[in-house]
């Protein structure tokens, strides 16, 4: 009867054992599934900050010169 007690505590260790072991496994390959509160407040910082280099670089007089030369010569040849 005892070492029929002590199967019993094997299989029952083993099998909370894998349990254990697959519980941790699945955890460790679940992916992420967003970004979290400050990785959300980087990229939107980071967003903001290269829409204000665009808005820069476009309202520049270098660029406004070239994109109106651009369209010049791309009418003159309509």
């Amino acid at each position: 009867m005892q070492s029929n007690l002590i199967v019993r505590s094997q299989v029952s260790t083993r099998t909370s054992r894998s349990r254990l072991l697959l519980r941790r496994l699945r955890f460790l390959l679940r992916g992420d599934d967003g970004m979290s509160t400050a990785e959300y407040a980087i990229g939107t910082l980071a967003a903001a900050a290269l829409g204000a280099i665009l808005y820069t670089a476009v309202n520049s007089d270098t660029i406004k010169g070239a994109v109106t030369a651009l369209l010049e010569r791309g009418f003159a040849g309509i």
